[in-house]
């Protein structure tokens, strides 16, 4: 398959690049500053300009999106704007845009994360935009079929401890290798609607 991964250069988007390639699909980086692309998915100008530039696709895989971490009395509206442009409109335009780019039986496969249903404290921007990613693509899977539409929603990364593992104290981690496994199933495989909890 030929495959869109947005957010390629990150820690997850570098490994999915591996996995992907390691399967024989024919992967296109994207990222605003690395990859075979450089574009910036926050900018639905520039959504365009990617998809114009890429070609005809069987998936698009995302890997990108980033939120604040801060107390709820310290979040500020931009703060929260932040977060729902960078998580959650840039991967819709990603889809929206996609749609015809994307191969009639291909598919689009959405990160979001664990703290869609285990919060924690400063974690109130990541939430929202991670429950919100979840709803579209439930939404989203009644609406573009044949063509499908999934979720990833890793808990934080096992190879990510060293920096972010006192944030989710006693909720364990996840190796990127099962994270990669399960945009694998929903590239390769035959669901949409569906959210993959880790």
């Amino acid at each position: 398959m030929r495959i869109l991964l947005a957010g390629a250069t990150g820690t997850l988007g570098s490994f999915l690049h591996k996995a992907l390639s390691a399967r024989g699909h024919d992967v296109v980086s994207v990222a605003r500053s690395g990859g075979d692309l450089r574009y910036d998915i926050t900018d639905p100008a520039q959504v365009d300009a990617l998809y114009g530039a890429v070609g005809p696709l069987d998936a698009v895989v995302s890997a990108a999106g980033h939120v604040p971490f801060k107390p709820v009395t310290a979040m500020t509206p931009d703060d929260y704007r932040s977060a729902f442009h960078g998580k959650v409109l840039s991967q819709i335009e990603l889809v929206r845009q996609g749609l015809p780019h994307v191969a009639a039986r291909g598919s689009f496969t959405l990160i979001t994360g664990i703290l869609a249903r285990e919060p924690i404290p400063t974690g109130s921007a990541a939430s929202m935009a991670n429950a919100a990613v979840e709803a579209f693509v439930r939404a989203a899977a009644i609406e573009i079929a044949p063509q499908r539409i999934n979720a990833v929603s890793p808990n934080v990364f096992t190879e990510s401890l060293p920096g972010y593992g006192n944030l989710f104290p006693g909720m364990g981690s996840v190796d990127l290798a099962d994270v990669a496994q399960a945009y694998i199933r929903s590239v390769e495989g035959a669901q949409t609607g569906q959210v993959y909890p880790l």
